[in-house]
């Protein structure tokens, strides 16, 4: 089955190059060049991805992100933009995008990026139904939704599957290599990135997100999601 992405982006150029590696690489690519062309594709159509740029006239690609999750779509979000602050990237990561690449960029490693992240989601959605429940939380593996006391707790593609790995795992502790490893499937970790997912599901999960119960960190060696 062909893999669809939409491609955002106000330069025609990269909108172009991007266009032309997607399809030479046999994924169906839709464009938009701003944010509100956009969110209008998103509710006409089913994408398996969304590759977004950030400096964009009106609507720009972080209220794009926002308005996504808000909306409690889970499509996976790469991020493709030319502001290279670390700031930008992780607060790309903390409201809801899944990755965050700056330009310039290898158009090969952009899609190789892209069907990794499309493989790990579409590998979430063909698992067999089933509830999953520790404590107060249950996890349903045939819609990929997550609750607390039977409220439904909204995730991203990343939060969703980081929290599959724990509540699959209670009581484990995860290295942050091996969460890196699971979860984003590299092995050059990146801890930044660990620190701001754990942190925004801990403010998802979390009575008191300053003083954890749930997900815990275990000081020297990673964390821990337990429901003691």
């Amino acid at each position: 089955m062909q893999h669809r992405v939409l491609v955002v982006d106000d330069d025609k150029v990269i909108l172009k190059m991007l266009y032309k590696a997607l399809c030479q690489n046999d994924i169906y690519a839709d464009v938009a060049i701003n944010g509100e062309s956009a969110l209008d594709l998103l509710q006409q159509n089913s994408y398996d991805l969304l590759l977004l740029d950030i400096n964009m006239k009106g609507m720009n690609g972080f209220e794009v992100v926002q308005h996504i999750r808000d909306n409690n779509s889970d499509i996976p979000i790469i991020i493709v933009s030319g502001r290279k602050e670390d700031c930008d990237a992780l607060y790309g990561l903390q409201i809801g995008a899944d990755d965050y690449i700056t330009k310039p960029f290898n158009p090969v490693t952009l899609v190789a990026k892209v069907k990794a992240l499309i493989r790990r989601s579409k590998t979430m959605t063909q698992q067999a139904p089933s509830i999953i429940e520790a404590g107060p939380f249950s996890y349903d593996a045939s819609t990929l939704r997550f609750y607390k006391n039977g409220v439904e707790i909204p995730l991203s593609a990343k939060e969703n599957s980081m929290m599959k790995l724990f509540i699959d795992n209670v009581d484990h502790i995860f290295q942050k290599d091996e969460i890196y490893r699971i979860v984003w499937g590299e092995t050059i970790i990146d801890e930044s990135a660990i620190m701001v997912y754990v942190n925004r599901l801990r403010q998802k999960i979390e009575d008191d997100p300053s003083s954890p119960r749930y997900l815990e960190t275990v000081r020297g060696m990673g964390y821990r999601f337990t429901v003691k």
